[in-house]
């Protein structure tokens, strides 16, 4: 005899089981309807100094999207690779093979040489001056591509209508760097259409930090021909300065009347001058500034008159003095900046190191940005900074 009481139950799961599959197609279907985006890539691109005493071979770019070699050179109007004396030091064609030998490594790699700098760039005023001028240039940046088997090419005029380091500077400037840029771009188009299979070059700025480099150029228009920019934000305080002070502050300090800028003020100079957030690469100083003979009060150090000007010096060259050998580490958490302060010696020293640069990439990544930029990479054997960009650059 069958039990009536027995289909109750049967009839019950059945409901359950039938609304149950219902459920999973219905997640199912919106899933496969849903985008998925992609995880964004940032990027990471490290200025190596081809007049330093290093082995190129050695750099772990495991983390590293762009390798900026610094520096080449303008000279009758071209850019070249120059083997004058940086600092003493010569700079080699092999230094180019040497990084284009990581791509065993990183094949995403990608290797451009900076053209220009500080010392190398009283020749673009005059390369820019006229159509001609603009041209020869532009070819010379082809085939200097071409010859080293770059990646691309990045154009640091330290600065447009500015004298910079003694350069020869106009009023045209502004206008003729975009004009140089939009010649340049086209050129390189031209070698990427010979070689064909959707081939591209990169075609990068370095970009000053302040108001008078937004001024005197055309960031509104600059975007459409170069693929990135990056942002000098550093030396804010610096070698003409007898006067201690953040050299890389990410905001304004408790005395922002006493501040030479900070890194939120650059980038949203760009940003109001028409330049898109997506295009710009936020600069991070892997050195520091120092200052001897500071006239202190107790531990009040910040902006306080000092024997010497705040001198470049590397992060290798003073990290084992953090919190040791007389040195005190201090946060400014007004401006989210660390300096060092020792008492004794009346030295003071602005630096970058792992908190601040957890800050700076939490604000690039709210901001939208494209990523980092540092200078540079033999100051930081022990990649301590290195480290820390890049594990602050992958956290979701």
């Amino acid at each position: 005899m069958i039990n009536k009481n027995f289909y109750l139950p049967i009839a019950i799961i059945a409901i359950i089981f039938l609304f149950s599959n219902c459920k999973l197609a219905e997640k199912k279907t919106k899933t496969e309807n849903q985008t998925v985006q992609p995880e964004k890539k940032y990027m990471v691109v490290a200025y190596v100094a081809g007049y330093r005493d290093f082995d190129f071979t050695t750099i772990d770019v495991s983390g590293i999207t762009h390798i900026n070699y610094a520096f080449g050179n303008i000279r009758d109007g071209e850019a070249v690779f120059d083997t004058t004396k940086i600092d003493g030091k010569n700079l080699t064609p092999k230094d180019i093979y040497a990084l284009n030998s990581l791509k065993s490594k990183n094949p995403d790699l990608k290797i451009l040489v900076s053209v220009g700098g500080w010392s190398w760039s009283k020749g673009f005023s005059d390369a820019a001056l006229t159509a001609e001028s603009r041209l020869k240039f532009a070819k010379s940046c082809a085939v200097f591509v071409e010859k080293y088997n770059l990646d691309g090419i990045d154009l640091d005029w330290e600065y447009p209508n500015q004298i910079g380091a003694g350069n020869v500077h106009r009023p045209e400037d502004v206008q003729n760097l975009t004009l140089m840029l939009k010649a340049v771009r086209e050129q390189l188009d031209l070698l990427a259409k010979k070689e064909g299979k959707g081939k591209h070059y990169l075609l990068a700025i370095a970009t000053g930090a302040d108001q008078a480099y937004v001024k005197n150029t055309e960031l509104n228009e600059i975007h459409k021909y170069i693929d990135f920019l990056n942002i000098m934000t550093y030396d804010f305080y610096n070698g003409l300065h007898k006067v201690t002070g953040h050299h890389s502050n990410h905001r304004p300090s408790a005395k922002p009347e006493m501040d030479m800028n900070s890194v939120i003020n650059a980038v949203d100079m760009h940003v109001k001058a028409g330049f898109p957030a997506e295009q710009i690469n936020l600069g991070i100083p892997f050195y520091g500034r120092i200052w001897e003979g500071v006239k202190a009060d107790n531990d009040e150090v910040l902006f306080k008159d000092a024997e010497t000007v705040g001198m470049g010096i590397d992060y290798d060259n003073f990290y084992e003095n953090i919190n040791v050998n007389g040195f005190k580490r201090f946060w400014d958490d007004d401006a989210k900046a660390p300096y060092l302060w020792n008492a004794e010696e009346k030295t003071f020293i602005s630096y970058e190191d792992e908190e601040s640069i957890q800050y700076k990439i939490e604000y690039l990544k709210q901001k939208g940005l494209a990523g980092v930029m540092f200078w540079e990479f033999s100051a930081d054997h022990e990649k301590t900074l290195l480290n820390a960009v890049i594990e602050n650059i992958g956290k979701k």
